[in-house]
């Protein structure tokens, strides 16, 4: 057991469900208490959606596991509420720096344009971040988290999924509306579905050391090294954590014995011959893994939904594990919430296999493209990266050819059915299927972040130049948003404050910095429509009505001549 933090023992408790003559039916049931299934539990919670999460353990993941989350898992988990105590506790980096034997030889900054309200990434063990939605997902009456329940039979009927779970006190029979399958890559529901996960196994073993160092020598940035020149291997990667913990990821080939290469005596050396004889340090836990890109065909099965490893696993090279998953449950919640209500499309709900899918496949390939660069399959294949490497000491063109591991970006969902073309053209990064950009606002004088007032519906933002030119048709329209069978919030964003009045339906946020105008490459009238997730459905150049309802019905699926 770890030396720096204390493992919380979670208490399996008997529930209702084990007394019930017949059994009782729940809106949703999430297998596996990870960072995804925690998520998706505290997601439907903030919708007011009671849910039941099963899970075989009764504590949180041991290791670092997961240790980098993206801006946008940090956005995510700001909706969550669970976003500021990631920050406060995690060690905050945007440098990484790639060297090329004893040289340095390229460096990047993750940072994305200035004034964000998040940092490209942090560092943080997974544990930390498990406890932390745990005891988020505690301040929810309606969430009943159970464990030491583990799902050992599952059958779909034509409205309800029926599950079997075994306990310490024996089986018992729930149902449910829909399941949301988080129970990793070795996902015990997707065997009980009789479905596969396909892609490639790698053949290779890297060794994680996890090492208490005091050293403050080594800043909070990530460094690679190819050819380390103090290791017999292919690469070396060094992340800091908290609680002055540090991991270091050695490369041992495909032929290491990993329960050899666990040993601390052989361990111990190894991290010496990195560190330095001089540099005192503490082994806190380890682990050898080897990993594989696949995915599932189709990430819904009728009412079970699969997300994060489940569905799909990449290499750990580029965090793109726990930061996709989160983005399977931004994507989805909404999704059922929808159709718990009555009011989702078959359309709708199968747009969330296409649009991860297509995610997955993207994180899939640029996960590949890294592990084959990182350690090349055959010696033509590391001949090349070397000369690369070695050119890009002294050239820059060079230099974006190097491929440690490039780092988890949110996919765009181009050319998605749910998602709106253009019919103008913008000069804007962020485009229909990007996430909403982020940037400082004035409300009521307090500056905040436009992604921190977007609510939990359809978001369309408006950009006006001067109020005053607003006239009473459109104020009309922008109320009507609000009316609609499914609503959208309007906001008008402008840059300077005026006397002009408006409706309580309609938000105004004051783009003091012009910033949310120039990342969006807006002009007067221009208008984005967001869904839920705060992905940009679609935007157009002048405010209009009926584009926008269009728009809408096109994101949730339902004919657009309405």
């Amino acid at each position: 057991m770890l030396k720096s933090y204390s493992f919380p023992k979670y208490p399996y408790c008997r529930s209702a469900d084990q007394d019930a003559a017949v059994s009782n039916t729940h809106p949703v049931v999430i297998i596996g208490a990870g960072p995804i299934g925690l998520a998706a539990a505290v997601d439907f919670s903030i919708k007011g959606i009671p849910v039941v999460v099963l899970d075989d353990n009764n504590t949180v993941s041991v290791g670092s596991r997961a240790v980098c989350y993206a801006k946008r898992f940090l956005d995510i988990s700001d909706r969550l509420g669970v976003g500021q105590r990631l920050i406060d506790k995690g060690v905050t980096w945007n440098v990484g720096k790639v060297f090329f034997e004893d040289k340095q030889v390229y460096g990047f900054d993750m940072r994305p344009e200035k004034h964000h309200r998040r940092p490209g990434f942090i560092n943080l063990q997974q544990y930390y971040l498990e406890q932390y939605y745990v005891e988020r997902l505690a301040e929810f009456p309606s969430a009943s988290m159970r464990w030491k329940n583990k799902l050992i039979a599952i059958s779909q009927e034509q409205d309800l999924v029926s599950l079997t779970v075994e306990t310490p006190e024996g089986p018992y029979q729930i149902k449910a509306q829909y399941v949301v399958a988080c129970d990793g890559a070795n996902s015990n529901t997707r065997a009980l579905c009789g479905l596969e996960s396909k892609g490639e196994v790698f053949e290779d073993r890297f060794l994680i050391a996890d090492i208490i160092m005091q050293d403050k020598s080594f800043p909070p940035e990530r460094w690679f090294w190819f050819n380390p020149p103090f290791h017999n291997g292919s690469s070396t990667l060094l992340h800091r954590q908290p609680d002055n913990l540090w991991r270091i990821d050695f490369d041992l080939g495909w032929d290491a014995d990993p329960e050899v290469e666990k040993r601390p005596e052989n361990i111990i050396p190894r991290v010496k011959a990195f560190l330095g004889d001089d540099i005192e340090f503490e082994l806190e836990w380890s682990s050898v893994y080897t990993f594989c890109c696949r995915r599932m065909q189709n990430f819904r099965d009728k009412r079970i939904f699969f997300a994060g490893d489940a569905a799909h696993q990449v290499s750990p090279f580029g965090a793109r594990g726990a930061n996709s998953g989160i983005e399977d449950i931004d994507n989805l919640v909404w999704k059922i919430q929808l159709a718990l209500e009555g009011n989702a499309t078959v359309k709708l709900l199968d747009s969330y296999s296409e649009e991860r899918v297509l995610a997955a496949d993207e994180n899939i390939l640029n996960s590949t493209r890294s592990t084959d660069f990182i350690t090349p399959k055959n010696r033509a294949n590391k001949v090349m990266r070397d000369a690369v490497l070695g050119l890009a000491k002294e050239f820059s063109f060079a230099r974006p050819l190097v491929n440690s591991g490039r780092l988890s970006l949110p996919p765009v969902l181009k050319n998605c059915s749910h998602i709106s073309p253009d019919l103008q053209h913008f000069n804007a990064t962020i485009e229909p299927g990007s996430p909403c950009t982020d940037a400082p606002v004035l409300v009521n004088d307090d500056e905040v972040f436009l992604l921190s007032q977007l609510g939990e519906h359809f978001q369309c933002l408006v950009f006006i130049d001067d109020l005053e030119t607003l006239n009473s048709t459109e104020i009309d329209q922008l109320q009507a948003l609000s009316e609609l069978a499914q609503p959208i919030q309007p906001y008008i964003i402008t840059q300077e404050v005026t006397a002009t009045t408006l409706p309580a339906s309609i938000n105004l946020l004051i783009d003091h910095r012009g910033l949310i105008a120039q990342r969006l490459d807006s002009n007067d009238r221009c208008c984005y429509l967001l869904r839920p997730d705060q992905i940009v459905a679609g935007r157009s150049r002048a405010f209009n009505f009926k584009l926008i309802t269009q728009m809408q019905h096109r994101a949730l699926g339902e004919p657009t001549d309405v």
